[in-house]
Parts: structure tokens; C-alpha cells; sequence
């Protein structure tokens, strides 16, 4: 019975993975695993969760729950994704980090920092504007925000010229300050390190705004608040 078992699992996933290759050539399956639902399967493609009937008919996208457990299937496979790939890039994030000069980041400090931290952010962001708008709380718990630009509209963008034009103003603290509150920075064009750390938000896989990182390489994607990252921070120096 176990060998009818695999040889069904096998085939199934066989479906799958044709059947999306058929659709898009270019897709890199990471895995095809049964679901808890009979006659679906978790498909894994990079960062992402996927849902297909085993005979590679349907695909969905969404959460799958289990009202009876009360638990969200969905969200429990990507954070597993999620700490395997940041264990996987904690290396590289660390030496990246490690070679680049504070001298090209907008750094925000206390006289005796604590915590020295990477805050990867977009001024258009609100979730970023809300961190920047605690900054003085963040200090006051002695955490050195060492923030690197990442417009996710990319190069070129309303974000990507404002990040520019904010480096390039004779006060580039308070030019970053007045464009967290909404004020648009005046046009400026100089030498600037926006596209070295849109580089690294390539190299280093992020896809949202605010990424908080350490200098040992860990990772806290979102906004957490002054105290809560303290937690974080304290957690990951054990």
C-alpha cells in the first residue's frame, strides 16, 4: 500500500509542476507538498504559497485555516520559509553591512548607543514615516538608526528622486526629517549611494518597507515599536 501511496503522491506532483511549467516556462517550483485538504497541494515558488488541485486543474492564492485548530496554514508556511531563507542570507547580510561606510547612510544617534541598527526605508512609506516619527523614543532607548534608502517603485521613481534629493540637501537630516512629515525635498541631483543600497535590497531579498537589520545579520521585516524592538534586539544579541 505505502508504494501505491507514493507513486500516487509522485504523480500528482508530476501534474502540478507540468502544468505550471506549461503555463509560465520560467516559474522554479521550491516544493509540491500534500495539503491537510484532500486532493490539494501546497505548492512552494520562492517566497510564495500556492494551492492546486493534484490534478494541476486549479490553482488558488489566499490563506487556508483550520477553524477547527484555529490556525492559519498559510501564515505558519511562510514564516518557516521565511526563517530558512534569513538563515540562508544572514551571512552575506552581515558582511554587506559590515563594508558599508556610515558615511553613506542618513545615521540618527545617541551619544552612547545601546544598539547600532539598518533600517531599510521608502519616504513614501507609512509604516516608515511612523517609525521616523518616533525616532527621539528610538534614541532614548539607545538605538542608533543607520537608515539606507529602498524606494519600491524602484529607480527613477517619485520615491527613488525624493531619496536623491533628500542625500543631496546641504542638511540631509533635517531634508529626511521634513520628507517623513510629507514635505517634498527640493529637486536636487548629486553623487549619491541610493542605487548601492537598492543593490543590496536586491542582494539581500527584501520586499517591504520598513527591514530592520543588525550587524550580525538578523532580519525584522515591518514597523516594530521603540520598546518591542529593544525586546528583539536584546533576543538576538543572546
Amino acid at each position: 500500500m505505502s508504494g501505491a501511496i507514493c507513486s500516487s503522491v509522485i504523480a500528482d506532483e508530476t501534474a502540478i509542476k507540468k502544468s505550471l511549467v506549461k503555463t509560465n516556462p520560467e516559474i522554479e517550483i521550491t516544493s509540491v507538498k500534500p495539503s491537510p485538504v484532500p486532493g490539494i497541494s501546497e505548492v512552494v515558488v520562492g517566497n510564495e504559497v500556492l494551492y492546486m488541485s493534484d490534478d494541476g486543474k486549479y490553482l488558488f492564492q489566499g490563506y487556508l485555516l483550520d477553524l477547527e485548530a484555529h490556525k492559519n496554514i498559510t501564515q505558519e508556511k511562510l514564516a518557516e520559509i521565511r526563517k530558512v531563507s534569513e538563515e540562508k542570507v544572514r551571512p552575506l547580510v552581515k558582511s554587506r553591512l559590515a563594508a558599508m561606510s556610515t558615511d553613506k547612510m542618513i545615521v540618527f544617534s545617541p551619544k552612547d548607543p545601546k544598539y547600532k541598527i539598518f533600517v531599510f526605508t521608502d519616504i513614501d512609506c507609512g509604516y516608515c514615516r511612523k517609525f521616523h516619527s518616533q525616532i527621539n523614543d528610538y534614541m532614548a532607548e539607545g538605538i542608533a538608526v543607520q537608515y539606507l534608502f529602498f524606494p519600491r517603485a524602484g529607480k527613477n521613481s517619485e520615491s527613488y528622486n525624493k531619496a536623491v534629493s533628500v542625500w543631496c540637501s546641504d542638511d540631509r537630516k533635517a531634508a529626511f526629517t521634513s520628507a517623513k512629515k510629507g514635505e517634498n525635498p527640493f529637486a536636487r541631483k548629486c553623487d549619491n549611494p541610493v542605487d548601492e543600497h537598492m543593490q543590496l535590497v536586491t542582494e539581500f531579498g527584501l520586499e517591504g518597507t520598513p527591514t530592520i537589520a543588525t550587524a550580525s545579520g538578523t532580519m525584522f521585516p515591518g514597523y516594530l515599536p521603540p520598546k518591542e524592538l529593544v525586546e528583539r534586539l536584546k533576543d538576538a544579541a543572546k
